[in-house]
């Protein structure tokens, strides 16, 4: 899963993502409301934790421009204010949860996960292709029904491969996906990734290269 941290408290904003990092989480961080939606215009993110009063642009114009696309990410608004007025107004701009500092990490880290977890509309939340189930929300994977025991990163992988729907996926939409933007695109990770997942997943093989183009099930 990739998340982006709109919040403009530079000490809180890195904290949320050290955290979110260490639940498995590839995570992005801007620290104003015009690099955050330029970042969120870039890339793909499940959820996006946006502060409301930021900087440079309000976290509103932020909320407005991302809810304008037919299929935008995830919005998890935080606010200093925690009146119902306030939570009423965030939700009608559009955001799909609101939290009111301060908060226990806890708490946002399980918001942020059932967020995700919502299925989009031509996505169905548990995904099986060629032998393998895949729950997202559980976090659970399986091939002819045995457990698979997978690292993050190759969840994420097999997760973008099963949504495909047997289309090709590239390396380059692998790396946006799954990895943060500090990821090196000119690194072989997501070969190596792929390699060890096929690895685990056993025979016969199900994760076809086309190679110069991608991969797919």
């Amino acid at each position: 899963m990739r998340v982006l941290i709109i919040e403009d408290e530079t000490q809180l904003a890195d904290a949320l993502a050290r955290g979110l990092r260490r639940r498995g989480m590839a995570v992005d961080v801007a620290y104003d409301g015009a690099s955050g939606l330029e970042m969120a215009q870039i890339n793909r993110y499940e959820v996006i934790i946006l502060d409301r009063d930021l900087p440079v642009l309000h976290g509103d114009e932020v909320t407005r421009e991302l809810v304008s696309g037919q299929a935008g990410p995830r919005i998890l608004m935080l606010t200093a204010s925690g009146s119902i007025g306030d939570r009423v107004e965030g939700l009608d701009l559009g955001a799909d949860d609101y939290l009111p500092k301060p908060f226990h990490f806890a708490e946002l880290a399980a918001r942020v996960g059932a967020l995700a977890r919502r299925p989009e509309a031509s996505l169905a939340p548990v995904l099986s292709r060629a032998g393998i189930t895949l729950d997202p929300g559980r976090r659970l994977a399986s091939r002819d029904g045995a457990p698979l025991r997978l690292t993050n990163k190759e969840f994420g992988v097999l997760h973008a491969l099963l949504a495909a729907d047997g289309l090709l996926v590239s390396a380059e939409d692998l790396l946006e996906r799954v990895w943060d933007a500090n990821a090196d695109p000119f690194t072989n990770t997501v070969r190596v990734t792929i390699m060890k997942l096929r690895k685990k997943l056993g025979d016969p093989p199900v994760i076809k290269t086309l190679p110069g183009a991608g991969y797919k099930i």
